[in-house]
């Protein structure tokens, strides 16, 4: 990504020997004209410090340099303000020796007004790259990383999933009608094993090689956005994995939480608005380290702040994502991540950023939002948080016998209730399962009764929020987290030569799975572009007879649903209705017959309406 260059021409060859080597620059390039003039650039090499530091520029500013407990690096501060795209030398002198590291200031392809975020209007598709498909099994093993086998047996092997084999089923996204991909981590894992998953990351500024390379990510992202799709990259910041440059051979001790000694954290985080929690608590889940080969970084420390900020918008400038996924949000410095978003957003107002909020309860939750009440004076300034606690009642309401006053459907009605603790509900990710969780259906057998997917895929993107599938999702995949996390992360069937099915063609599903897809696929597209529920507001009704009603509207135009949550038949009053019901009759989007909507309405056991107005 960078070229080292010496300056043979002045100092004879034997001298070189000694002369100073720099083996890291990060990050690699920038841009000029950036809202932001001021850049961190990170450089690592052998006893670098020892030298002193010039630039060629005459219009960009050193204005400082940081040197660190280890001689390994330097942290140079330069002012961008006045400075045009070009090549310049950073200039390292050692007594006689020279060596010169050409950096370059690349000119701005984007306004940062350009870079449109996901909203409400949006439906995430979330995809684990190492089994999702295998486009290109030449990156398999690369030579010299750490981990040097693949193994689909194994639950934590890598499976040879690639950035290609997203690539190469862009067609079936779009086609089933999602208009977003998150990306679980891409960025480099040169771990020893286990790393599959992506979250331990070894440099900031590469895409694992196993998986592709930066300039295939960048076109990936094109190709997503020429067919109408968006792109969320998975980001780290609470930790990275042991192996990474920066933690093998650390700038100093306090760039990690508690001197760079593990000490594991206690996985608390309520602790952290917990107006009775102690300091030692506080301190324990925020600053103890996820695992022993995940050290903990010390956001208080300004240069590591600085180094990941850059990060995150490098690659927003680089490749042009949409969004970006916070990983163990509340586990970081809350001051730092409200600087992280508030400088992100600055510099791509209408970007969005979705920081995983893993809280067993609404209060809890959106203390994490922007502009969060619970939280003033102080601010998050994250504009989507994810709605954990609706998972967790949607995984037991399409199971329940709903009554008026307990159980099934009404769980999800008085959760909704609660939502005046959110300063924005329609800005809250909502999912029924993800990477982390036990799938939707927890046993292969269970999906038989598809009239549970059916009721809950129905909610899920007609409620609130911002809904997220996770991949298979579509073929009722099933898997229970206590068989293990690699069983929830089950290659996609068809991604791979050789597959017994491939579940990306109707030929190559079973009759559930494309009833499970075409359900899918048509709620999906249906929703994709309808102003009515990317936009609309939200009125429901208290459960009667059993049965849960709502309206989505905007404009004109709205779409009701009316769900049976009960086993029997249910003949519901329609008089309390009457103000989302405009007409006699309307058309239900799921069946395509006209239901007439007189005085009384019939449903059958668990059927469900979607009638649009």
């Amino acid at each position: 990504m960078f070229i080292i260059m010496f300056s043979f021409l002045i100092w004879p060859a034997h001298l070189f020997a000694s002369a100073p080597i720099v083996k890291k620059v990060a990050p690699t390039f920038w841009w000029a004209g950036m809202k932001n003039p001021e850049l961190q650039i990170l450089l690592y090499g052998d006893r670098i410090a020892a030298c002193d530091v010039t630039l060629s520029s005459r219009d960009v500013e050193l204005k400082e340099v940081v040197k660190q407990t280890n001689p390994n690096y330097l942290l140079l501060y330069v002012d961008l303000s006045e400075a045009a795209p070009q090549t310049f030398d950073i200039v390292l002198k050692k007594g006689k020796k020279v060596v010169t590291v050409p950096y370059e200031l690349k000119a701005r392809s984007r306004n940062g007004n350009d870079i449109e975020g996901f909203t409400a209007s949006d439906v995430l598709y979330l995809i684990m790259p190492d089994r999702f498909a295998n486009g290109n099994p030449d990156n398999d093993v690369v030579p010299g990383m750490l981990e040097n086998k693949v193994d689909r047996n194994g639950q934590y092997a890598r499976h040879g999933g690639d950035l290609k084999g997203v690539a190469d089923h862009l067609d079936y996204l779009a086609d089933l009608g999602v208009t977003t991909i998150w990306l679980n981590p891409i960025q480099e894992n040169d771990m020893p094993d286990g790393s599959y998953h992506g979250y331990a990351i070894t440099d900031y500024y590469q895409v694992d090689r196993r998986l592709g390379s930066n300039e295939e990510f960048k076109a990936l992202a094109e190709q997503a956005h020429q067919k109408g799709l968006k792109v969320v990259m998975d980001m780290i910041f609470n930790h990275c994995g042991s192996e990474n440059y920066l933690f093998k051979d650390k700038p100093s001790t306090d760039w990690f939480n508690f001197k760079s000694h593990y000490t594991q954290t206690s996985f608390k985080t309520a602790s952290v608005q917990d107006i009775h929690a102690s300091e030692y608590e506080r301190r324990l889940a925020t600053d103890g380290w996820f695992t022993q080969v995940m050290p903990d970084l010390n956001h208080r420390n300004r240069h590591v702040a600085r180094y990941l900020i850059q990060s995150s918008i490098w690659w927003i400038e680089y490749a042009g994502i949409n969004g970006i996924r916070q990983d163990t949000h509340p586990y970081a410095d809350f001051d730092f991540m409200s600087q992280w978003c508030r400088e992100v957003l600055d510099e791509y107002p209408r970007f969005n950023i979705v920081g995983e909020t893993w809280l067993n309860s609404n209060v809890l939750v959106s203390f994490w939002q922007k502009d969060s009440r619970l939280a003033a004076p102080r601010n998050s300034n994250l504009p989507t948080v994810m709605d954990f606690p609706l998972t967790d009642l949607m995984n037991k309401a399409f199971d329940e016998e709903t009554t008026d006053w307990g159980g099934g459907l009404y769980r999800l009605y008085d959760y909704l209730t609660q939502d005046l603790v959110y300063p924005n509900p329609m800005s809250l990710l909502i999912f029924l399962d993800n990477h982390d969780t036990s799938r939707f259906y927890k046993k292969a057998e269970d999906t038989a009764n598809l009239t549970r997917y059916k009721q809950a895929l129905l909610f899920l993107l007609t409620t609130r929020g911002i809904p997220q599938l996770y991949y298979g999702t579509e073929i009722v995949m099933a898997a229970d987290k206590s068989e293990g996390d690699g069983m929830l992360r089950r290659d996609f069937p068809g991604g791979w030569s050789g597959d017994k099915s491939d579940c990306f063609t109707a030929e190559g599903r079973s009759d559930l799975q494309n009833e499970a897809f075409d359900y899918t696929r048509k709620l999906l597209n249906w929703r994709k572009g309808n102003d009515v529920i990317g936009k609309g507001s939200l009125t429901h009704f208290s459960i009667m007879s059993n049965v849960y009603v709502y309206e989505r509207k905007y404009g004109e135009h709205s779409a009701v649903v009316i769900m049976n949550g009960s086993d029997e038949p249910q003949e519901i009053n329609l008089t309390p209705y009457r103000e989302v019901l405009p007409a006699a009759s309307a058309t239900d989007f799921l069946s395509g017959r006209t239901v007439e909507l007189g005085e009384k309405l019939s449903l059958e056991p668990r059927e469900s309406l979607l009638l649009c107005f």
